[in-house]
């Protein structure tokens, strides 16, 4: 008997939403028990909590602001995300950090709301879920300043190789795994990351509905947790281990980083 734990669901996403009890159903056929309901903005993190207060068993969330939306926090962000963290079901303040890929909110911006997420995390002594495109450094450097205040901090979807593994290690940073891994187009650089992960270090995630793992056949029209076994079964092969021993590694890693 396998468990696992899905560390990043989008299910407020209304693909998942409309259909809440059956995802979560064929999630639990699959043994995936726990699931983590990330937070991208205060809507969104409120809509993650009362699905944690529907369903406690099986899930707990994240409260926090994308850097997409951080244009449109408001000026009493800490505050409001204060309020939403003291709910139980909440383990980490996010997704929250830079992307300076698409931009979607102006860098400075982006940087004074994801600041300020990391001032909540270190004050409330949460870990923080971690986003990041095309802003290695500028990343690092933040998170440098606060890593002394904040309990533990996972680089979520990490997509990278080698070297900004390296830096994310050096922080102390929990490495999350999605389907990307499993891309063959765009994989490649990860593929050879992996396999320099601590064990004590890998968590696995669907970031559902997205990122459908592409050694899934035939191709559903969607990603779903129930699916993170496959992400688990193709790391396995790329670090050698048995299945059995990715999925007991990464659900004790899920249950020491998301503790209350």
């Amino acid at each position: 008997m396998m468990n696992w734990f899905d560390c990043g669901v989008n299910l407020t996403n209304g693909k998942l939403l409309r259909d809440v009890e059956g995802v979560l159903q064929r999630a639990e056929q699959a043994q995936v028990n726990k699931l983590l309901v990330i937070g991208t903005n205060l809507s969104e993190s409120a809509a993650a909590i009362a699905l944690c207060e529907r369903f406690p068993e099986q899930l707990v969330a994240t409260v926090g602001v994308h850097p997409h939306d951080a244009a449109e926090a408001p000026a009493d962000v800490i505050n409001q995300l204060t309020q939403l963290a003291s709910h139980p079901s909440v383990v980490a303040i996010g997704e929250c950090g830079l992307d300076f890929n698409r931009n979607y909110s102006p860098k400075p911006v982006q940087l004074e709301v994801f600041e300020k997420q990391l001032q909540v995390a270190a004050e409330l002594k949460l870990p923080v879920y971690l986003h990041e495109r095309d802003a290695h450094d500028q990343q690092c450097e933040l998170l440098e300043r606060y890593q002394q205040d904040i309990p533990r901090m996972v680089a979520h979807c990490f997509t990278g190789g080698k070297k900004e593994l390296a830096r994310y290690l050096e922080l102390g940073c929990y490495i999350g795994i999605t389907g990307w891994l499993c891309d063959e187009r765009r994989g490649q650089e990860l593929q050879n990351a992996v396999v320099d992960i601590p064990a004590d270090r890998l968590l696995l995630e669907t970031d559902a509905p997205f990122l459908l793992p592409r050694n899934i056949r035939p191709r559903p029209s969607y990603n779903e947790p129930c699916y993170l076994p496959k992400i688990g079964e193709f790391l396995a092969q790329l670090r050698q281990q048995e299945v059995s021993e990715i999925a007991a590694l990464t659900w004790q890693n899920s249950l020491t980083f998301f503790r209350k």
